[in-house]
């Protein structure tokens, strides 16, 4: 690409961009560009590109825009975005909008806020945007004429600051592919730099980093993996994170898979990681349905990059070549780092460079400890002596250190001595030992919070728990809080639930204590061969709160009410598969959370009165299915989702449930008609996307706390009288937003 030569003018892309922290919201990049000059050409397909890539970028277009002011939407779209782009073409200065947006984006970037502002120069010498000569010497005469002095120095201002910045110069000899290509690394590297993935433990960390990253040789040609290996505990992901953190940078693409060992467990496991990999990437959803795909998926599409992969938690239930395909396939810059507690598992390899992880030292124990016990480094007036008695207690693991400190946070010396004491009298003091103590610091239902997302939630939103658990007098607010303080749980970026693996066994191991012989008398059972030897063996018990069945491997089983006689206890209930047939009218008194997916026959008569939550994901229902008059019991119902229920041809009638405030009604390839929501006062959600619903019905300024309606790839095109909205184009979705609410996906609309 042929660029000027000023250094004002160009920039290369560099290795390693700023880690100033960037701004968090709904959008990752503004593009600014006026209409006539770039709309149809360079914008649209520079936008496709992001946008293709899963960057969530602001397409404005000036020309849509009435009034004499700038909409709130659009500044708050601009203060939310985390990199401007404006493309700067002849008459670009010619549009009062675009001026008034680059000067906005200006203030922004002089607020050290952490955005980033990369400017295109489109057929406009930088100098001429820089001086306002040219063509931008004629457009500020007009606006000289029309608005007053202050703001046209303003703008002025902008224009001189933004012509004194690096960016692309575009002119006829330059191939607009390969600028849009080098916008899109420049993009891509300032986000990779700033999603570094979390990780808050790294003291005493960076010479295992250096080690590793010796093992790495990024500098040489040829394929290399390096294997981190050792006890659990003992900070393995970490030490991936910090590294990941470090040399991201370096790589084409990138993909953390994090819980590989947990998530081979699973039935489609392979598939799942397979995805996770094509989708990180190739930076869009292209999921396959079985390993074979996925295989030449990977190699005809992921192995072109350079990438970096890893793989955490990793047993010997991975097989590299049964998940990915064939090493030799991928670059010879690319770099793989699997971490396990099985060295063995990385005998695999031809050549695996290997990096023992170890406890750490006792000067970096307390300094952790007391992180985590003080929240700061200067320990608290004798603690000195107790802070080394229970270092020699972790033994060095970095978890157990993290878990006594935050145990021991702002309490009292005496507290601190009879914690001592209570872990010096248990006869065993390895890992699990220690973090019960924190799990006995628990209240009662902060213990049943705890429970179930250790057997059952890792990995899931936090949202619909939180419906149950709010029903089950839980207080899951507080609660969770309390296990965040206490390092037993971490919410991610996703909101979904993450617990470390020995936490996790933890959990499971104080469920499977409650009854050893017999799993029906324990309050969780999350086993399919538990859960499955039981309903089907007559077995059961009320002690049984939180069950999960899965039964696709088991052809046309049906189970009925008489499996279900001895469960009074379940509040949750999970079925995958299968179906359940009889008279449940008299069954699951105190279901809160029903779960069928993918069931061949869902029961009419059904015991629904204390029901929070109803998933029929992939079921059969259909429109005269007797079971929505039971669903009218249901006076507490939050959540419905018929994602995938092919059968229905209308909306069914949920107006008798005012509490509702999530809707999902996705791929319901075959639901028509109209959608009446007066009644939802409390709706929060409606997911529309891939339905034939035309037309909403009904006040819609009734529903004050309504976030989000996602008609995507639906045929919406009617919406309520009344409703204020703003249309943003862009080439792909139309946006509304109305009050607080974003609608997306619609093609055009009816008022």
């Amino acid at each position: 690409m042929k660029r000027n030569l000023s250094s004002s003018d160009c920039v290369p892309s560099p290795k390693r961009p700023s880690l100033l922290p960037l701004p968090t919201g709904k959008h990752e990049v503004f593009l600014s560009f006026r209409g006539p000059d770039v709309r149809r050409t360079f914008a649209d397909c520079l936008y496709k590109f992001l946008d293709h890539s899963k960057i969530r970028t602001f397409l404005d277009d000036e020309e849509l825009r009435k009034g004499e002011k700038i909409a709130p939407s659009l500044v708050e779209a601009i203060h939310e975005s985390k990199v401007y782009i404006p493309i700067l073409s002849q008459d670009y200065a010619s549009s009062k909008w675009c001026l008034e947006e680059l000067s906005l984006m200006v203030k922004s970037l002089n607020q050290n806020q952490g955005h980033i502002l990369l400017p295109i120069f489109y057929f406009v010498e930088p100098r001429d945007v820089r001086r306002q000569e040219g063509s931008y010497s004629e457009a500020f005469r007009r606006h000289s004429q029309e608005y007053d002095a202050e703001t046209i120095t303003e703008w002025k201002e902008a224009l001189q600051v933004v012509g004194e910045m690096k960016g692309w110069h575009v002119t006829e000899s330059d191939g607009q592919g390969d600028v849009i290509e080098k916008v899109f690394s420049e993009v891509w590297s300032h986000l990779m730099a700033n999603y570094a993935i979390v990780t808050d433990e790294l003291i005493g960390i960076d010479s295992h980093v250096k080690e590793v990253l010796d093992l790495l040789d990024l500098d040489s040609k040829g394929l290399k993996v390096v294997g981190i290996h050792g006890i659990g505990g003992i900070g393995k992901t970490t030490l991936s994170k910090a590294v990941y953190n470090e040399v991201s940078s370096w790589f084409d693409r990138c993909c953390f898979l994090e819980d590989v060992r947990e998530t081979l467990l699973k039935a489609d496991g392979v598939v799942t990681l397979q995805n996770k990999v094509i989708s990180n990437i190739l930076r869009h959803d292209n999921h396959v349905k079985d390993v074979s795909e996925g295989i030449h998926l990977i190699k005809d599409k992921v192995c072109k990059y350079k990438v970096l992969i890893v793989l955490d938690d990793v047993d010997r239930r991975f097989e590299f070549d049964k998940v990915f395909g064939k090493l030799q396939d991928f670059s010879i810059e690319s770099r793989f780092i699997l971490t396990t507690r099985d060295k063995r598992v990385l005998e695999f390899f031809e050549e695996c460079r290997l990096f023992e992880a170890k406890e750490m030292s006792d000067i970096d124990s307390c300094q952790l400890l007391r992180k985590h016990a003080f929240q700061m480094d200067d320990p608290q007036e004798g603690s000195d002596t107790l802070c080394e008695e229970f270092v020699k207690l972790a033994a060095g693991l970095p978890l157990a250190l993290k878990v006594i400190g935050s145990l021991l946070f702002r309490k009292d010396i005496r507290i601190w001595e009879e914690k001592l004491e209570e872990l010096k009298e248990s006869p065993f003091t390895g890992v699990h030992e220690i973090l019960k103590i924190s799990y006995n610091d628990l209240t009662p239902t902060e213990k049943e919070i705890f429970l179930d997302i250790a057997c059952f939630f890792i990995g899931e939103t936090k949202e619909c728990p939180f419906y149950m658990w709010n029903e089950c007098k839980f207080y899951p607010e507080s609660g969770i809080s309390n296990l965040i303080l206490k390092s037993l749980i971490k919410i991610n970026k996703r909101s979904e639930f993450w617990m470390h693996d020995h936490i996790r066994d933890l959990g499971r191991a104080i469920v499977y204590e409650e009854n050893i012989r017999q799993p029906w008398k324990r309050s969780r059972i999350w086993s399919n061969e538990d859960a499955l030897d039981m309903l089907e063996n007559g077995k059961g018990s009320a002690a049984v709160q939180v069950l999960r069945i899965n039964m696709e491997d088991r052809g046309n089983l049906e189970l009925t009410e008489k499996d279900f006689n001895k469960l009074s206890g379940i509040r949750f209930l999970d079925v995958w598969g299968g179906g359940l047939t009889g008279d449940f009218s008299k069954m699951l008194p105190n279901i809160q959370w029903l779960q069928l997916g993918s069931c061949h026959s869902i029961p009419t008569d059904i015991n629904l009165k204390k029901l929070v939550i109803l998933s029929l994901e992939h079921s059969n229902v259909w429109d005269y299915w007797r079971g929505w008059k039971r669903i009218k019991e249901s006076k507490k119902l939050k959540v419905v989702n018929l994602r995938w229920c092919d059968d229905l041809v209308k909306a069914p009638d949920l107006s008798f449930s005012g509490s509702l405030e999530v809707i999902n009604l996705d791929v319901c390839c075959d639901m028509g008609g109209e959608l009446h929501i007066s009644n939802f006062k409390k709706l929060k959600l409606l997911r529309l996307s891939g339905s034939k619903i035309t037309e909403l019905k009904g006040d819609i300024q009734m529903l004050q706390d309504l976030k989000e309606i996602d008609a995507s790839r639906s045929k919406l095109t009617k919406l309520p009288t009344g409703i204020g909205f703003r249309i943003f184009w862009s080439s792909r979705t139309w946006r509304c937003y109305a009050f607080r609410t974003v609608i997306m996906g619609l093609k055009f609309l009816e008022i």
